[in-house]
């Protein structure tokens, strides 16, 4: 595995930032040689710290600019009942992320639609359907002063 020293934070930190970067940008911002700052993203990378590399989208600019998270209890606490719940949500375009939690309710959703009236659409229609859905609690987001992931 490899070590995570200062550099190999500073070679993470600019790759999240910007992972277009050239070698020879990359080398030149965290002060190493392009063949010592190669060697080191090739180590990062087989050694799974570092597990690809993505786009970063613009949900508005894509039409969905509606962003809630949503908060699921379900009826029934069974494995089976966990697992239909995931494959019944890995169909749905609408949630982004999907992660299962502890505490009063089982799941926290992501969810990314064009407005409002497609989010009623996604609650009744979708979430709503659902037979181990027994609550659901929705968070509209209103601003994000911080997110990393755009």
């Amino acid at each position: 595995m490899s070590k995570i020293d200062q550099i190999s934070q500073k070679i993470l930190q600019e790759l999240t930032r910007d992972g277009r970067i050239s070698n020879l940008d990359l080398a030149d911002k965290v002060g190493l040689s392009p063949s010592a700052c190669l060697r080191r993203v090739q180590a990062l990378e087989r050694d799974g710290v570092i597990t690809g590399y993505r786009a970063t989208l613009n949900p508005a600019a894509m039409g969905a600019g509606f962003v809630a998270y949503v908060g699921v209890g379900l009826n029934n606490h069974a494995k089976a009942s966990q697992e239909a719940f995931e494959r019944a949500i890995s169909r749905a375009p609408q949630v982004r992320e999907c992660h299962n939690i502890t505490g009063t309710i089982e799941y926290l959703l992501r969810v990314e639609v064009a407005d409002l009236a497609a989010y009623k659409t996604f609650h009744t229609d979708i979430l709503g359907t659902l037979p181990q859905v027994a609550a659901i609690t929705s968070y509209v987001v209103m601003g994000s002063p911080k997110d990393e992931r755009r």
